[in-house]
């Protein structure tokens, strides 16, 4: 019989509506390889029971002779981002510790309407605030990935959502949420060998996930596929009156849609993401990655970004300046962590409180933030970083007049050891370096993989869309997927 768990969610939605297995079966299947890959720590908290119910509403109503929902019985990971209703959520920070929400994201409510389950929440960098999964309080999360050299190191499974790509490159869960505020969907997509998609700023509630940077921060789905993240997604979206920047359109039948002929599609490949000191492996990939878009039928043209090399520095003063304001809700008062020492004040049980309770890259960011926001200092920093960012976002405006969709490089490097940059928060952050400028213009983005380099690790390769044009970002990653014929597997050593 197949195992259940290399199937995605495409091919268990289909199983389960066609009677091939039961829903029960496949929640059993994944809810037990769940238990056995703790040496990931991928996930923060399990919920076999959520899981099970869902795949009984599911396995009932086929019994009926019902119409299934769109993803009855298919059990998902859950990013520690989204509230969930009586289950912990603590953005893997000790300052959210015991906080278990009485309300529901509206993604996950989403999710559950259209009758997935929940395996668990997942583990995640702290309050999304890092690219390697090592800033959470609960410990890093490890890549399925191994070097094929002979070294045993750890990998990065990528961050912030490293929890959710983890799970879905070991097979613990057919798909997963994720959030990207400066790539951290895409990158760790990227790291493990699977696929992720940003949507649109906005095609996705925030309402209900917790706010790192509110102007950047997105929802958006991972999963081994690109069609099972068109799937996801098409249930995660749509418009929430809780959430004033959701956008109030319909959602498109993005499955549906998904076509590999691209021709009369127009791909632009920027020429300022040639960085300096880009490893060949990466140029090749990208050079590959062109070659099976134009056999697909897409015409190749050259675009300029010019304002690409300000993204970085540009991103790194806003996302703190919205995390420092964000984050001042935490104050051991209403809610978590609350540490009041013997005959301290209010505000020494503040400083108490946000002192062990948050990390030190979110005190970093925190203080980043404080300072660029600071009375001397705003319109030094955070009103030149706002004016680079519309000129970023007007790049791209000009560029959508040459092309369709972009092609780019995911990531700057595979997957590097736990612990090899962590010192240098600097070269951590060279990691956004390709995915932040899309995400200061709210545009779509997805990562594929394309291959592996010389150590046997997924490199990625990055679409880029017209606003609200997720379809053509997912047609573009859909030809790329089947051209590189991607079928390679971490080996289970968990």
């Amino acid at each position: 019989m197949t195992d259940l768990t290399t199937l995605g969610v495409a091919g268990l939605r289909d199983g389960i509506r066609n009677g091939d297995f039961a829903a029960r079966e496949v929640a059993d299947a994944f809810i037990a390889k769940v238990a056995k890959a703790k040496a990931l720590n991928a996930f923060l908290v399990e919920t076999p029971d959520h899981a099970l119910a869902a795949a009984k509403v599911a396995d009932d109503a086929r019994a009926a002779g019902e119409t299934l929902k769109p993803l009855a019985g298919v059990p998902l990971g859950i990013k520690d981002l989204f509230c969930t209703v009586g289950v912990p959520t603590t953005a893997a920070s000790d300052i959210l510790a015991g906080f278990v929400p009485t309300y529901e994201s509206a993604v996950t409510q989403n999710l559950w309407d259209a009758g997935a389950g929940m395996l668990g929440k997942l583990n995640m960098d702290q309050f999304a605030m890092g690219s390697s999964n090592e800033t959470s309080a609960f410990g890093n999360v490890i890549s399925p990935w191994q070097r094929n050299d002979g070294g045993n190191a750890p990998l990065a499974p990528g961050g912030s959502s490293g929890g959710s790509s983890s799970a879905v490159a070991a097979r613990l869960c057919p798909g997963a949420t994720g959030t990207d505020t400066g790539g951290s969907i895409r990158q760790p997509a990227a790291f493990t060998g699977i696929s992720g998609i940003k949507p649109t700023y906005g095609r996705c509630s925030r309402w209900g996930t917790i706010a790192f940077a509110s102007s950047l921060d997105q929802a958006g789905p991972m999963a081994a596929d690109v069609r099972d993240c068109a799937i996801l997604l098409e249930a995660m979206a749509g418009f929430d009156v809780k959430d004033a920047t959701s956008l109030q359109l319909d959602v498109p039948a993005w499955e549906r849609g998904l076509s590999s002929d691209l021709r009369g599609l127009r791909v632009g490949v920027p020429t300022e993401y040639r960085v300096e000191d880009m490893p060949a492996e990466i140029d090749a990939l990208w050079e590959q990655g062109i070659a099976w878009l134009k056999d697909a039928g897409a015409e190749i043209v050259s675009v300029s970004l010019p304002h690409t090399r300000y993204a970085l520095p540009a991103y790194y003063i806003i996302a703190p300046a919205e995390a420092s304001s964000n984050l001042a809700r935490y104050d051991g008062v209403r809610y978590g962590l609350r540490d009041l020492p013997d005959g301290a004040g209010l505000q020494d049980m503040y400083a108490a409180t946000r002192a062990d309770g948050f990390g030190a890259e979110v005190k970093r960011r925190i203080m980043i933030g404080t300072y660029v926001l600071s009375a001397g200092f705003y319109d030094a920093y955070y009103t030149q970083a706002q004016k680079v960012r519309t000129l970023i976002a007007r790049d791209f405006a000009a560029a959508w007049e040459k092309c369709d969709v972009l092609l780019t490089p995911t990531a700057p490097s595979a997957a590097f050891a736990l612990g090899e940059k962590s010192a240098d928060p600097l070269a951590m952050y060279l990691n956004d370096v390709f995915t932040v400028p899309s995400s200061l213009a709210g545009l779509p983005a997805m990562s594929v993989p394309g291959g592996l380099d010389a150590a046997g690790l997924p490199l990625g390769l990055q679409i880029i869309g017209k606003p609200l044009d997720e379809q053509g970002v997912l047609n573009a990653g859909l030809a790329i997927e089947e051209r590189a014929g991607f079928t390679a597997r971490p080996e289970a050593w968990w």
